[in-house]
């Protein structure tokens, strides 16, 4: 078989081959140098893995072109990843957003910030002692995250087989250390989006009222109520039911205020939330001001909203952003897109 020939080929079909779960977003990925890059993956974590095959340099050779592979990779920002898939799917015939293929990859939407660590490997049937010397050397003495690991094939009775082996085991091999440079790791923020998890709670906050009387919610702890709070005049909100789907896109009009002490514009006039009819229910001060040392209280955020639905009608889509915290800045581009097309919401100048 011929192999380094095949082997690309193998690796793109079932980039798992090489161990562990990975999503291919490149193959022959030009650098500025005027190399290509044979293979370009990223995993669950974000961290992007540069594959080499070894062909005709010799090993050593290989082993200084990955490294120089390396300093470029270490410096390509969120943005440039995405393009980097953008212009692989293009060319497979792939529909999907990188959020998309991470997410049917790896079940979940791609962490905020791509590229913190990477590692390099080099395919090949056999080195020679040198350059396992070298390799070896520079993973275990100096971190660097490098390894070699080979394919060996094998036929019986008509059956074709991959055999793998790594030269450096997974225990002994350098650990990627976290890149210190964070800026352009993460998606741009704009400055304005926002999302918001809204708990609809049976027996608890009910997404029917914030709908009909505008506004997002959280409470029953610090930890929950902590990042509601810190929701700024003016932002504008994404809100999200946990397993449900996106509900509506609004404006902040108020500041964050205790349930017992929130008053919301009904019909053009002030009211107590208090005082409205509420299919929810919600913790107010004088049960549950400080429990356990925890404000408990549920706190409320007025909002003007510019589309939203029922939750029988949430919008939802492989790849979609979502967090635990109840609000957090929303980086997550394809999230903002889609969901702002559907709800016929205009982007924000920002984004332009």
């Amino acid at each position: 078989m011929p192999l380094e020939s095949r082997l690309e080929d193998l690796i793109e079909a079932d980039p798992a081959i090489l161990g562990k779960p990975l999503l291919l977003v490149g193959r022959q990925v030009p650098t500025p140098y005027g190399k290509v890059i044979d293979l370009l993956g990223i995993d669950a974590e974000g961290s992007l893995h540069v594959v080499e095959l070894k062909r005709d340099p010799t090993p050593r050779d290989v082993v200084a072109q990955v490294l120089d592979y390396g300093s470029w990779v270490q410096e390509l920002t969120n943005e440039q990843i995405r393009e980097i898939y953008g212009t692989y799917a293009r060319r497979k015939g792939l529909a999907e957003e990188l959020d998309e293929a991470f997410a049917l990859t790896f079940g979940g939407s791609p962490p905020e910030a791509l590229n913190s660590t990477h590692s390099l490997t080099v395919v090949a049937s056999e080195i020679d002692a040198a350059t396992e010397r070298i390799v070896a050397y520079l993973a275990s003495g100096f971190g660097v995250p490098v390894n070699v690991l080979f394919f060996r094939y094998f036929e019986d009775e008509g059956r074709s087989y991959l055999a793998r082996t790594w030269l450096i085991d997974d225990a002994d091999a350098a650990v990627p250390s976290a890149g210190t440079k964070v800026r352009g790791k993460q998606e741009l923020w704009n400055g304005t989006d926002w999302y918001v998890s809204f708990g609809d709670e049976t027996g608890g906050r009910s997404w029917e009222d914030a709908l009909r009387y505008g506004f997002v919610s959280a409470g029953g702890g610090e930890w929950f109520s902590r990042t509601i709070r810190s929701l700024p005049l003016g932002a504008r909100v994404f809100t999200h039911i946990p397993k449900v789907g996106y509900v509506g896109v609004g404006t902040v009009t108020g500041e964050p205020q205790p349930f017992d002490e929130a008053v919301l514009a009904v019909d053009g006039e002030e009211r107590p939330m208090s005082d409205l009819p509420l299919a929810g229910v919600y913790r107010s001060g004088g049960e549950v001001a400080q429990q356990d040392g925890e404000d408990r209280r549920e706190w409320i955020v007025p909002v003007m909203w510019e589309h939203a639905v029922p939750r029988t009608e949430a919008l939802w889509r492989t790849g979609f952003f979502a967090n635990q915290n109840s609000a957090c800045k929303l980086r997550a581009r394809f999230t903002i897109e889609e969901v702002s097309r559907h709800f016929g919401v205009v982007e924000d100048p920002g984004d332009a």
